[in-house]
């Protein structure tokens, strides 16, 4: 009997109507004789609404105290989901994240998971039961709650299903698969019937919303077959029908490199760009600023130091734009002083945006192509990043989405291969 693990998002749970959608899905594929796990997310908007309450009471609160409050919210789903699916003669569990053996580090609002003890899950499956587990959260060693950060119930939906075994994860979400681009930017963005592990993982990581990078890592690096689908199609619809709907991400074997040298373009708004000014040019340097900056558990992306004048260089980074102010202070309380920098400056109002393709491997001209176009627009590039499968450049974020357009046109993504 092989098993499936469902992951359903925010909307997909948005309210009671749509928890008995779900319920009538995960039966309907209960009925067909497979296993099913299911992973939840908390109701749409009910994490950031927990959030704001915290921030009513303190601008900056302990995050031991906010994992425990923000992990309720998935507690709300799971049990809610349970209540419906026995509403329909159906036998199903809850369980919290640790109640269901998913440990984590202490990394409080970012945790990691680090094991997942599956005996008590399987049990419960063996006895014909469907399990639900809550998302976003497991369990540090002192027993301490802990959270994956945002979007983290994709992530413990993939180790759950790498963990047990699976045969399939199917992320459920408000929109149908994966597209060349936002099609709220470019309305002839198309869907994607399949893209590789490793396109998926470049586009979560330069501003795809559609799933969270740390999941994509997870399913790469164990094989796990991910599909993403919506929620929102008729909950009986055949099995036949939606197992094959969607975008599957798959390995690179599966695809034709040949037919497109370029897969999708990525986005991200939430940029910003930060530059230390007049540092010594000296070994060490860069981990003498990126160093702190680490240790204060900001993520950096894009770096860029000057060619050295007269033994001084100027060092310039991106970060989150969430992160501008933190990392900002990190570097005048810690760096500034001790590396004997003239200034620090920075811009909040810079955006990503990234060519993506496997097949780019097998193109040439891809980047003279990509900044051509950019060029036409009049829209100039400030920083670069390039991999073997994207091209990043960071750009002013009111040109944002013209620069998207224009590329999605250029490398005609509209068209279907």
């Amino acid at each position: 009997m092989a098993l499936i693990v469902h992951k359903y998002g925010g909307t997909s749970m948005g309210s009671t109507e749509r928890i008995k959608n779900v319920a009538r899905r995960v039966a309907k594929w209960h009925d067909a004789g497979y296993q099913i796990v299911v992973v939840p997310s908390a109701m749409s908007g009910e994490t950031n609404r927990l959030i704001g309450l915290a921030k009513e009471l303190m601008p900056h609160p302990n995050p031991r105290e906010l994992d425990m409050l923000a992990s309720t919210g998935e507690q709300v789903s799971v049990a809610l989901l349970a209540m419906a699916l026995h509403s329909i003669g159906k036998e199903a569990v809850s369980y919290t994240g640790w109640q269901a053996g998913i440990k984590t580090d202490s990394a409080f609002t970012k945790a990691r998971i680090q094991s997942i003890d599956d005996v008590k899950v399987k049990k419960d499956l063996d006895a014909g039961r469907i399990v639900i587990i809550t998302g976003f959260q497991g369990v540090d060693e002192d027993g301490n709650i802990a959270t994956l950060g945002r979007g983290g119930s994709d992530t413990s939906a993939v180790a759950v299903a790498v963990a047990l075994e699976a045969k399939e994860c199917l992320i459920y979400t408000d929109v149908d698969g994966v597209y060349t681009t936002d099609p709220r930017v470019v309305s002839e963005a198309r869907r994607l019937n399949t893209v590789t592990f490793e396109e998926m993982l470049e586009m979560a990581s330069l501003g795809s919303k559609v799933l969270q990078i740390r999941s994509v890592e997870f399913a790469g690096n164990y094989k796990m077959p991910t599909r993403v689908l919506s929620s929102l199609t008729d909950p009986m619809m055949s099995l036949e029908e939606e197992a094959k709907s969607g975008t599957l991400i798959s390995f690179e074997e599966d695809t034709k490199m040949e037919q497109a040298a370029i897969t999708g373009i990525a986005f991200s708004r939430d940029e910003a760009k930060i530059t230390v000014l007049g540092v010594p040019d000296r070994p060490g340097i860069a981990y003498q600023i990126l160093g702190p900056i680490a240790a204060a558990n900001i993520e950096v992306d894009m770096i860029i130091q000057n060619q050295s004048v007269d033994g001084k260089t100027d060092f310039t980074f991106t970060v989150p734009r969430a992160d501008y102010a933190k990392a900002v202070d990190v570097l005048n309380d810690s760096v500034k002083a001790h590396i004997g920098a003239a200034s620090i400056q920075g811009d909040t109002k810079v955006s990503k945006v990234s060519v993506v393709g496997v097949g780019m491997r097998s193109h040439v001209g891809i980047a003279s192509q990509m900044f051509r176009t950019l060029s036409e627009e009049g829209i100039n590039i400030q920083m670069i990043s390039t991999s073997e499968i994207k091209i990043s450049v960071l750009i002013d974020e009111k040109y944002m989405e013209l620069a998207v357009r224009a590329l999605h046109k250029t490398f005609d993504l509209e068209k279907s291969n």
